[in-house]
């Protein structure tokens, strides 16, 4: 019979499409580089390496109150540098429009770049560029993927 803490004892290199990284209440309200960090799992992969497999974006919220932001004018890049160098992109290089994102219940899973099917990531944190603002707005950003090692 098997143990009923099974899976409580596994580590995240042991399933398939963990949650690696998610912000909640992210402002899209300005314009730069590294406007929002995304710490894998809390803190750093540790030298290990993980694969991504899909960045969604949802939950647009209005930072001053009132009624739900549409933020699918929002363009953003994701990268695995803070300096903005968009060699370094996991999703569109130019930024991705968040069009889908008109309102309340809506979400986007971001186009990720090509070499984002056959990389292993080894980097502690990943990094919103935001290339469009919307005043006011903010997201919840998740990144979902496999841990490959520690």
């Amino acid at each position: 019979m098997s143990s009923t803490n099974a899976v409580g004892m596994d580590n995240q290199d042991s399933f398939g499409n963990y949650r690696l990284t998610v912000v909640r209440g992210q402002t899209l309200a300005a314009t730069g580089n590294s406007v929002i960090t995304l710490p894998i799992l809390d803190g750093g992969i540790g030298g290990g390496a993980y694969i991504i497999r899909r960045i969604t974006v949802a939950n647009p919220a209005n930072i001053a109150g009132g009624s739900v932001m549409n933020v699918a004018l929002a363009n953003i890049t994701v990268l695995t540098s803070s300096d903005g160098n968009t060699s370094n992109a996991i999703t569109t290089a130019i930024g991705q429009t968040l069009g889908n994102i008109t309102g309340a219940n809506k979400w986007l899973d971001l186009a990720l770049v090509a070499g984002a099917s056959s990389t292993a990531y080894t980097a502690d944190a990943l990094f919103v560029k935001v290339g469009t603002a919307v005043a006011n707005a903010s997201v919840n950003i998740s990144v979902f993927g496999d841990v490959v090692s520690f």
